[in-house]
């Protein structure tokens, strides 16, 4: 019976074992699941705006930066620190006294010790910066360091922002073309099937099967091509989002609504206000930063003065007594100050100012040369993002065209009526024009997403 017992407990300790085991692995298997997103343009802007890797180490940069800034401050605020030595005398130092001051003969020396075996120090102290100019420029200059990375993370927002719009538009490009291609491949499989069957009732040539199929075989491969690259333009949509990329990804706006929707010539009759340009904003602050490097190396030229208090205790003994009662601690403290006036450097601090002001200077000219840059390059978008809608309705329009000849060579060559080298000739102008209106729907979106970047605030 006892060894019925023993055998149920350890079965029953077996699968309790097993089932920790299991719970234990369960959790790590849900989270290796893949994710399912499904987004709009817009939601996948705000995602990106969450979650984009540069965006988010853009926002530890102004972490970062507030933590600069509160290490500066802090320099001058009063600093506390406390201190303890203990010291062990091997050896006492010894010195020589006149061995007359002890009853000896005059002209001689007598060997004295003075001190203790053992020897503590313990004190507290207290620095307080009263004046610096590097200070006073240091605090300014923490202000500017953190405007650089809020702005820096602004520039990233915009730059991601039109990222995921290239790449979005660039996915809905490639997956229109796989169903435009699987359709040709499929008009095409039926034109093959229909001009074999005519071939070999003598009614059509060798010559017009060879021709459909070389387009066909070359619409095959351009469809495996395309699937490819869309699964690699898909994935690289995932990384700028920030999501794994084994995470299920669907897009649900199409090509054409979104270019519908940046259909807006208005836009480029705005204007542009350069000074609200996020390049020109960082520009600024350069500037603002080497102004107030050449004033730190000037403020360096003024006196500094600082003061301390310190209180402290001292212990001596010739024996480790410290921790008795009967230990005779001695209590010290003093106020001091410092001054410091700076009286001739050699021209060196004079020679680091005029650097500084020419650092000054170049950041200046800089600033006027990225000024005008960006107006030129405000016009060349405009005018860019103009030429892709004209280009949009050209292309639009060419479709139309090449898809009513497409279909009257096809009516020909099923009738006789045209050669097989007309119907294939028109069947490339229609798969170019289709490629191309394609092309045409996301130069808008991007060249629209150009021009709102440069004027983006």
């Amino acid at each position: 019976m006892e060894k019925i017992i023993n055998s149920l407990n350890g079965k029953a300790l077996k699968r309790f074992a097993a089932a920790l085991i299991l719970l234990s692995v369960l959790p790590s298997q849900a989270q290796e699941e893949p994710q399912s997103y499904s987004f709009s343009l817009n939601e996948a802007i705000q995602h990106a705006m969450e979650y984009n890797y540069k965006v988010i180490n853009s926002g530890r940069d102004i972490e970062a930066a507030n933590k600069k800034k509160w290490e500066t401050i802090a320099t001058g605020l009063p600093q506390i620190s406390a201190s303890g030595n203990y010291q062990y005398n091997f050896e006492l130092q010894k010195s020589v006294v006149p061995a007359e001051f002890f009853g000896g003969n005059p002209g001689e020396f007598v060997e004295v010790a003075f001190g203790t075996k053992h020897s503590v120090d313990a004190k507290a102290t207290l620095n307080q910066l009263i004046f610096d100019g590097t200070y006073i420029v240091g605090l300014k200059a923490a202000r500017v360091y953190l405007d650089y990375y809020e702005s820096s993370k602004q520039k990233t927002d915009i730059d991601v922002k039109e990222q995921v719009i290239n790449a979005y538009g660039n996915v809905l490009l490639l997956e229109e073309s796989v169903r435009i291609l699987e359709k040709n491949k499929e008009t095409l499989e039926k034109n093959y099937h229909e001009t074999n069957e005519s071939f070999k009732n003598g009614l059509s040539e060798e010559e017009d099967v060879e021709q459909i199929s070389i387009t066909l075989a070359t619409v095959n491969s351009s469809l495996k091509n395309t699937i490819r690259v869309r699964e690699i333009s898909l994935n690289m949509l995932k990384i700028i989002l920030g999501i794994e990329l084994n995470d299920q990804l669907a897009l649900t706006d199409n090509l054409e609504d979104l270019t519908t929707e940046n259909l807006d010539i208005t836009i480029a009759a705005e204007g542009f206000n350069v000074e609200q340009n996020i390049d020109y904003k960082l520009g600024q602050i350069n500037t603002i930063q080497k102004e107030l490097l050449m004033k730190q190396e000037m403020s360096k030229a003024l006196p500094t003065l600082s003061t301390n208090l310190a209180f402290g205790y001292n212990g001596f003994n010739d024996s480790f007594d410290f921790l008795q009662r009967n230990q005779q601690w001695l209590n010290y403290s003093y106020l001091g100050l410092s001054l410091n006036v700076p009286i001739f450097s050699s021209l060196g601090r004079s020679a680091r100012t005029q650097q500084a002001r020419i650092a000054l200077e170049q950041a200046k000219t800089q600033q006027e040369e990225l000024e005008q840059n960006l107006k030129l390059e405000y016009q060349r978008a405009k005018s860019e993002y103009e030429y892709s809608i004209e280009e949009y309705f050209t292309s639009k329009n060419n479709l139309r065209l090449a898809e009513r000849i497409e279909n009257k060579q096809q009516i020909k060559f099923k009738e006789g009526l045209s050669s097989s080298f007309e119907f294939t000739e028109a069947q490339r102008q229609l798969y170019s024009a289709q490629q191309s209106f394609l092309e045409s729907m996301t130069e808008v979106i991007n060249k629209r997403a150009a021009l709102e970047k440069l004027t983006a605030q």
